[in-house]
């Protein structure tokens, strides 16, 4: 194992560009730490307050998708099950139909429909008795969606269940209207049952900057989700989602609502349960494989697929903690880290999402997992999951009008205080290098500059000489 502190000696000096554009950020030299090395191993070119573990937001991610390929393999699946007690006769099921979730982190509303088709396609129309929702493939402690910033309906605050559907997010088709304060148009793309949806969203003729900056939801009793603000008519139709209910009743919304709309009948109702050891298994759904999964995780940065994916890790442990998968997968993946031989000092893992203000890693740590994955059969799975800088997912913004655009695969991570950026960078001669900067700061949010600053540098041979 390479440690941390052995790595003080090597090159430690900011490159100019970088220091100018910390200095008009405000953000002092100490708050910062780089890493930067070839991929096929050696010294690192550039180590800068490496060995110092900091807060790297979504940048986390890439531990959790290190962790689960190397643990599951690219190719893991997580398979979804309906089974049923009672007969079946005349299109009518004399008992209760089980959909038995197996932790899928990608059940989305498509697949479901799917599955439920085929349910019909066996010959069942009407349920007599109940549809049950089985979530036990998971060991969760209660979560608390609005526990990290009070926005408890926001998407991005959703927590792990197992049998996750459409990752607990109602998405909203929004139309503004032609003429400034009439209402905007709301669509429900997903049939929750017993939601009743209060639209008071109106057309404003602001310019179209930050689109949802005066878009705003909350809960009533009913339940009766209530949305308000204005969406600029010159933005046209947009996109907007919420997770208006805890995983295991929006489950049971959706359920209901889209067998009530593929025409099935039900006497029962759609309730959570656990399926008995002797139900019928009628079909399985196999997930996408993990590599695709890791890539959804990665290009847009989903918090709940990343929860999903290190409560998965949980349940792999032979001693996973009874009420609590997602503190026993952090442990795993700590685990896995530690037997490829990366230093692990200062290393926490609260979610693996990156969504906290306790997890930490050093960039010296995050370069030796890139490094080390490079070396991975998988390696051509984790890096193409990542967003390409200028280009797609999260970083398509980044150095859009330089020509470093296009040559960097890169995770980023933004929280408030916090601003990260860590992946691999090709550059102009054609060689790779495994780049990592992390700012823990008040200011980190105007670092975005000092942080393409960098990646620049290192596109165009910095690495190669004294910086």
């Amino acid at each position: 194992m390479l440690a941390c502190t052995a790595l003080l000696a090597t090159a430690d000096t900011l490159p100019p560009t970088v220091r100018l554009a910390l200095e008009q950020a405000r953000v002092p030299a100490e708050a910062v730490s780089i890493w930067v090395q070839p991929v096929d191993g050696g010294r690192p070119a550039l180590a800068f307050n490496a060995a110092q573990p900091m807060n790297p937001a979504s940048v986390m991610k890439l531990v959790t998708a290190f962790a689960t390929l190397d643990r599951l393999g690219p190719a893991h699946v997580w398979t979804t099950r309906i089974a049923s007690t009672g007969k079946v006769h005349d299109g009518i099921l004399d008992g209760d139909l089980y959909i038995v979730g197996g932790a899928d982190p990608m059940l989305g509303y498509d697949r479901l429909w799917k599955m439920l088709r085929r349910v019909q396609a066996l010959g069942i129309h009407t349920v007599r008795g109940d549809i049950v929702l089985d979530g036990s493939a998971l060991s969760l402690p209660p979560h608390d969606p609005g526990a990290f910033d009070g926005r408890g309906l926001r998407p991005y605050n959703s927590g792990p269940y197992g049998l996750l559907l459409n990752w607990n997010t109602l998405q909203l088709a929004l139309t503004p209207a032609a003429r400034t304060g009439e209402a905007v148009a709301v669509a429900a793309e997903q049939p929750l049952s017993g939601m009743a949806i209060d639209n008071r969203l109106v057309t404003s003729d602001a310019p179209c900057t930050v689109w949802y900056r005066d878009l705003d939801a909350r809960l009533d009793p009913g339940p009766r989700l209530v949305l308000a603000g204005s969406l600029p008519a010159s933005c046209g139709p947009r996109n907007w989602s919420a997770a208006p209910l805890a995983p295991a009743d929006y489950g049971t919304a959706l359920v209901a609502g889209l067998w009530r709309e593929m025409g099935g009948a039900l006497r029962g109702r759609v309730r959570p349960g656990t399926a008995p050891a002797d139900a019928e298994v009628r079909l399985t759904e196999d997930s996408p494989p993990l590599a695709d999964v890791v890539r959804d995780m990665n290009k847009w940065s989903s918090n709940v697929i990343a929860r999903q994916l290190l409560a998965t890790l949980g349940a792999t442990a032979a001693a996973a903690p009874a009420a609590d998968m997602v503190a026993g997968g952090a442990r795993v993946a700590a685990d896995v880290l530690a037997a490829a031989g990366i230093d692990t000092s200062g290393l926490v893992i609260e979610n693996g999402s990156g969504l906290s203000r306790i997890e930490r890693i050093a960039a010296a740590s995050l370069g030796q997992l890139l490094a080390t994955a490079w070396q991975r059969p998988w390696m051509p799975e984790y890096i193409s999951a990542l967003p390409v800088a200028g280009v797609d997912g999260t970083a398509r913004k980044r150095l859009a009008r330089s020509p470093a655009s296009g040559q960097a695969h890169v995770k980023t991570g933004t929280l408030n205080g916090v601003r990260a950026i860590a992946g691999y960078l090709l550059d102009d001669t054609g060689h790779r290098h495994v780049v990592v900067m992390m700012i823990n700061h008040p200011e980190a949010a105007n670092t975005a500059a000092a942080q393409d600053a960098l990646l620049e540098w290192v596109w165009a041979g910095g690495p190669g000489r004294a910086p």
